[in-house]
């Protein structure tokens, strides 16, 4: 008898559909790798960028251009996460857009940035030309602001939507420590971005990276 058209038992069904959760989980995301990557490179990038200011020496090029590059691993990893999982979620969907738009929102921000100090660099010379004292307010001083306005999006969706609080705290975190740049130097900015890169990504990577890996290992 052909047994195609018979509905599936009761634990043929839960089989199927633990076989596919398990070939979706170890998404880009939900694996750790997408949060440890922007976390460090984050976190690496404010503290360097604190030093140059602390320790006043620049370094040949603009440390921040290192989030151009780790847009390229993360396109990589989503590609090669696709062509493995032959089953993936509406939601894992939704979650490589945000990631992305995220990514290529950090390059086009600092691009902004750079653009729009380039631009007011006449007015604050100008002023110390007419005064002879430097700005006490610089544009530098709010773009911070800006970034950790735009980490907390991602973030907090991501870990709302996974019901994941350390990635959800994080999200969180970073819009306190927006709100707190408003009215601190540079130098503390820097600080507190890589706290907030620290506690939004990085920590909740290495969580999610332990718990994939542990998972892998009962599998087999």
């Amino acid at each position: 008898m052909d047994n195609k058209n018979n509905p599936l038992s009761q634990e043929e069904s839960l089989l199927l559909i633990s076989q596919m959760i398990n070939k979706a989980k170890n998404s880009y995301h939900e694996s750790g790798i997408g949060p440890m990557l922007w976390g460090t490179v984050i976190t690496v990038c404010s503290l360097v960028t604190y030093c140059q200011i602390k320790f006043d020496f620049r370094l040949p090029f603009d440390i921040w251009l290192l989030t151009l590059f780790a847009i390229i691993p993360q396109i990589i990893l989503v590609a090669r996460e696709k062509k493995k999982s032959k089953v993936r979620g509406y939601d894992d969907l939704v979650m490589d857009y945000i990631w992305s738009c995220f990514g290529i929102g950090i390059f086009l921000l600092i691009f902004i940035n750079a653009n729009i100090i380039e631009a007011l660099q006449p007015v604050f010379s100008h002023y110390k030309e007419l005064t002879g004292q430097k700005s006490m307010i610089t544009y530098r001083s709010f773009s911070t602001s800006f970034f950790l306005l735009l980490y907390g999006f991602p973030t907090i969706i991501t870990g709302g939507c996974r019901k994941f609080k350390p990635m959800l705290w994080g999200g969180i975190l970073c819009w306190i420590c927006c709100v707190i740049t408003v009215f601190t130097p540079n130098d503390i900015d820097m600080l507190l971005t890589a706290l907030s890169a620290g506690a939004a990504w990085l920590i909740p990577g290495i969580i999610l990276y332990q718990k994939n890996v542990k998972g892998k290992v009962t599998n087999v």
